[in-house]
């Protein structure tokens, strides 16, 4: 395995907290970030926002969720006057560093995959991963606004047929994750996404987290 170059090592020393800065070398080492990767997963907090600070480990799935993902780079400034098609399209047209933003695992399978119901009726799952470390399908669904119960029923729907229908015999259960702009903890307190293992919702901003934004998120 490579070692890591002296740039490398100069963003590493400033990482504080030696628990952290060996979890970016490790991670640095096995993925292969380049300079400019490790700057940016360091600068936009990326060992924080993740459920814990080594990969997912015989635990709860949910270990491969952020919160909040941060899409800095994408064009957009605020949350509103685009739809969710264009953020679909512009994802897609940064899948790299959308995949480096989800987190090591995530491979790219298909985009609007198509649902139909026998009475003809159509779906349409905006993103679909497969996540060859967990070894399963992650459905992502697109939000420009606040998560709804709506939302959360028809990611449900979604896992389910999916289940069903492209599920293989080695595959575990697939993921459902809905990235929004906001949650209203009420929402998520009732609703399914409390106690499934399945399903996910976590936020997205266009800009870097401050330190504190980042606990006001992690200690609400």
């Amino acid at each position: 395995m490579p070692e890591l170059s002296w740039s490398h090592y100069r963003l590493l020393i400033r990482v504080r907290q030696p628990d952290k800065r060996m979890y970016y070398w490790t991670e640095a080492l096995k993925e292969q970030w380049s300079v400019r990767e490790l700057a940016r997963q360091i600068h936009s907090w990326y060992c924080e926002r993740a459920a814990a600070l080594t990969a997912w480990e015989g635990g709860h799935p949910g270990a491969i969720i952020k919160e909040p993902y941060v899409l800095e780079f994408l064009p957009f400034k605020t949350s509103g006057g685009h739809l969710e098609k264009d953020l679909e399209s512009a994802l897609l047209e940064r899948l790299q560093e959308f995949l480096l933003e989800l987190g090591k695992g995530f491979a790219f399978v298909a985009r609007q995959k198509r649902l139909s119901t026998v009475s003809g009726k159509r779906f349409y799952i905006d993103l679909v991963f497969y996540h060859y470390l967990l070894k399963c399908f992650v459905l992502v669904d697109l939000k420009t606004g606040e998560l709804t119960h709506r939302d959360i029923g028809q990611m449900d729907m979604y896992v389910r047929f999916f289940e069903e229908k492209w599920r293989g015999p080695t595959d575990n259960p697939t993921l459902g994750l809905i990235l929004c702009t906001e949650k209203d903890h009420t929402v998520v307190k009732y609703s399914m996404l409390k106690e499934s293992r399945n399903l996910f919702a976590s936020t997205y901003q266009f800009h870097l987290p401050t330190e504190s934004e980042l606990s006001a998120l992690i200690h609400p």
